[in-house]
């Protein structure tokens, strides 16, 4: 599943607050239950942040701009123990957005019959998804 998030009305401060900013983040992954790899955030001069937050279900993303006291948010995610919508609750209430929106995009779907993509496979599985066809380099 990817979120996408959308936070107007934010607090400009904390949006232009590198610490803050990962720390938000780094929250919102610990609480939808997202095993934390890495993290690496820059802040821009005069203003603004983009960061990501490495999970091993995928990834939660962020830029900034403080001057229009808005962000973009993505949470990026597989497996079912992980909750989404957890995170997204959480930056909306940490970044105090007045006028959030969520849009879900399924992703993984690679099957013609709309089966859900396993999260982990095991070595030789047999499965429809499980299987890699080479591909082959036209010149």
């Amino acid at each position: 599943m990817h979120l996408l998030v959308e936070l107007r009305d934010c607090n400009s401060k904390i949006l232009n607050d590198l610490k803050k900013v990962e720390e938000i983040l780094v929250a919102a992954a610990k609480e939808a239950k997202a095993t934390i790899v890495q993290t690496h955030f820059h802040q821009f001069s005069p203003f603004g942040i983009s960061g990501v937050v490495i999970i091993a279900e995928s990834h939660l993303s962020i830029h900034t701009w403080p001057e229009y006291g808005y962000a973009a948010v993505d949470v990026f995610t597989c497996g079912d123990t992980l909750k989404p919508e957890v995170a997204a609750t959480v930056v909306i209430e940490k970044f105090q957005s007045k006028q959030p929106s969520i849009i879900e995009v399924k992703r993984g779907i690679l099957s013609s019959r709309n089966l859900k993509l396993p999260h982990k496979t095991v070595k030789g599985e047999a499965t429809e998804y499980a299987r890699v066809k080479e591909l082959q380099m036209v010149p």
